[in-house]
């Protein structure tokens, strides 16, 4: 199992793009495990890499799991979802942004998406680069009592 590796950058204040993160929200952005070229499927680093994803966010609240239905991203979720008694909630990868943002709203979720779906949230929010598109990237995206924005990095 890959070991978690907090390296936690604060990105202050950050203004925001057309829709809005409610106050008090966090929003985990994450992309799904490692894949072999074409294969759809998770390879043994990818299944790793879900299995590390439970320790990186243990002791963090989570409320809901969000995903596209496609099978990569499932089975990233998989074992969180199984370890936080959480069903995987199947969302559209088309324009996730604004319903994401709507049922997030003052709680704690995660995203597990692709590269375009994250690019497409992170330009949309207004967040500051670079969006956590790699394997293993891990955004943590809050809002305080007042809606001001921070953004910290990890990687698991």
């Amino acid at each position: 199992m890959l070991g978690l590796v907090s390296a936690a950058l604060l990105v202050g204040c950050a203004t925001g793009g057309p829709v809005r993160l409610a106050a008090d929200t966090t929003l985990y952005i994450t992309r799904h495990g490692d894949r072999s070229g074409a294969d759809e499927l998770l390879n043994d680093r990818g299944q790793a890499r879900a299995l590390a994803l439970v320790a990186a966010l243990e002791g963090e609240p989570l409320d809901a799991i969000y995903s596209p239905g496609i099978q990569r991203n499932l089975d990233t979720a998989a074992p969180l979802s199984q370890a936080r008694g959480l069903t995987i909630e199947r969302r559209p990868q088309e324009a996730p942004t604004a319903r994401l943002a709507s049922e997030a709203a003052g709680r704690a979720a995660i995203w597990v998406g692709n590269k375009g779906n994250i690019a497409e949230i992170w330009e949309v929010l207004g967040l500051p680069e670079p969006a956590p598109l790699e394997y293993g990237d891990l955004a943590v995206v809050r809002t305080d009592a007042q809606g001001r924005v921070s953004v910290a990095r990890r990687r698991y």
